[in-house]
């Protein structure tokens, strides 16, 4: 009996001790997986995909070639993730997206500003896919950036659709007006990229987009924006005082 409880108490503290070392274990494999991606990242966007080995990027990242096996088989799996991984953020921000209240300039002052920051947030990655959709090819899989556009475009378009239902914009064209604001993002973005030194941040882009709503505003629209307008000033006062 002693020492059958005796064996018991020792596979109980194998048992806890293997508990114990595999939250460790599993931090460190995360740790590993996140240090692959970003040593991919870098040097896909300094040498290229097509130049970037998977020794190379193994040896930046701090471990073996059967790691990065073991997470994404190969070269293309660890691009795919990198693409992957923004492109369910960019979702879960569409998704965050609806069913807020506002007004339609509004929810698409709020959308776009949400796409602004994630872009800057993660600007290496943009970077990277510029190169690829609008470079040589590389050799990389295909990766369909084109359907992410369309999602962005479509969402922006209800809401403009949204805004001449209620006449907070003009009856006009619904996909010129799309255009406009998403001309207004993706030079805001462009230029964040390439010159981030007079990049407009999220405010400037605000602005940009007011310029847009006071063009295609239609009587509610005015109404709303005029209002705003007031309660700019009041709280404006009454920080002075």
């Amino acid at each position: 009996m002693g020492g059958k409880r005796n064996a018991a108490g020792k596979k109980a503290a194998s048992t806890e001790s293997a508990a114990g070392a595999a939250a460790p274990a599993a931090a460190q494999d995360v740790a590993a997986r996140k240090r692959l991606l970003k040593s991919a990242l870098g040097l896909f966007n300094r040498k290229g995909y097509a130049s970037a080995s998977v020794r190379e990027i193994v040896a930046a990242a701090g471990v073996s070639k059967p790691v990065l096996y073991y997470y994404f088989r190969n070269k293309e799996g660890i691009y795919l993730d990198l693409m992957r991984e923004e492109f369910s953020r960019f979702d879960a921000l569409l998704e965050a997206s609806r069913g807020v209240g506002g007004s339609a300039a509004e929810r698409i002052r709020r959308l776009c500003g949400g796409a602004y920051v994630l872009f800057r947030e993660h600007i290496e990655v943009p970077r990277l896919m510029y190169a690829i959709y609008y470079g040589p090819p590389q050799g990389a899989p295909f990766f369909d950036f084109d359907a992410y556009h369309i999602k962005f475009q479509e969402n922006v378009q209800e809401l403009v659709e949204e805004g001449i239902r209620t006449g907070e914009f003009r009856k006009g064209d619904a996909g010129d007006m799309t255009w406009a604001v998403i001309g207004a993002v993706n030079v805001a973005m462009e230029m964040e990229l390439c010159h981030p030194e007079i990049a407009l941040g999220k405010e400037g882009l605000g602005r940009v987009l007011d310029v847009i709503f006071a063009g295609i505003a239609g009587d509610r629209g005015k109404f709303l924006r005029r209002a705003a307008s007031r309660d700019r000033k009041k709280i404006r006062r009454g920080e002075a005082r």
